[in-house]
């Protein structure tokens, strides 16, 4: 029975990349034809796509505040790819993702093609990344960045790099947190994250074999960017989501330590 799960879900999930293929490639050729960048219909088509994506995924999912009614910078903890489907979905959205994604087979295209920007673990290329991610907001497009730099196991958060948030600075937009927590029984879940030597493969046949696990999306209250300095409005949207994910007794806790450690 186990067995069978699993190959509905894996058939489902092959079906709903075939289309999203598809989507992706007449996009491309609608771009080269009109000679124009269509990045805000490109990202209405990504939502519409990775709606279905998280639909096929083993997950009920439940959220919580409001969704901003102007462009911000969305900054998130970080547990797994499947962060991606489900954040995506919410509303039309880039991300900023590690290079490694770009050579995925499949989902790395995919990915280029919904118009995601990529960063090298340690490059120094920094300064060009936030012009693109400036593009991006002042054109009234949604970016999502994960200041970890690295997913972790959903128990604890990392330091949130500030050197990437200097975007919504310059461009004088809100930071928009969101906590995201895996569940399964009620517990913290094992299966959801996608850390340390995971494979692919491996991780999502472990995932579409598994029971319905539980996911939580919290967006709480955005954070204007004005009067900050990017680790200040770092700081900021860590505690945020620190005191989301564990409660306020974890996050001051937290916050003391740091000041004691600066």
């Amino acid at each position: 029975m186990k067995k069978l799960r699993l190959y509905i879900r894996l058939f489902r999930l092959i079906a709903v990349i075939s289309f999203g293929t598809l989507l992706a490639a007449g996009i491309t050729l609608l771009e080269r034809w009109v000679r124009h960048d269509l990045m805000p219909t490109r990202q209405r088509l990504t939502r519409w796509f990775l709606a279905r994506l998280a639909a096929a995924l083993p997950f009920r999912l439940s959220v919580q505040g409001q969704l901003p009614r102007q462009s911000m910078l969305w900054v998130s903890n970080h547990v797994s790819w499947t962060d991606i489907p489900l954040l995506g979905m919410l509303t039309p959205l880039s991300f900023l993702s590690k290079a490694e994604v770009r050579t995925w087979p499949v989902a790395g295209w995919l990915a280029l093609k919904a118009g995601t920007l990529f960063i090298r673990r340690g490059s120094a290329d920094s300064n060009l990344l936030n012009q693109q991610l400036g593009r991006h907001l002042q054109q009234g497009c949604n970016v999502l960045i994960f200041p970890e730099g690295t997913t972790t196991d959903g128990l604890g958060l990392r330091t949130f790099h500030g050197r990437l948030l200097s975007s919504a600075i310059e461009c004088g937009v809100a930071v928009q947190p969101v906590a995201i927590r895996y569940l399964r029984n009620g517990q913290p879940c094992s299966v959801a994250p996608f850390i340390g030597d995971d494979d692919m493969l491996s991780h999502l046949l472990r995932l579409l074999g598994s029971d319905i696990g539980e996911v939580q999306i919290q967006l709480l209250t955005p954070i204007a960017s004005t009067d900050l300095n990017r680790n200040a409005l770092a700081r900021a949207a860590q505690q945020s989501i620190r005191e989301a994910l564990f409660g306020a007794a974890d996050a001051e806790q937290s916050a003391g330590l740091n000041g004691k450690a600066a």
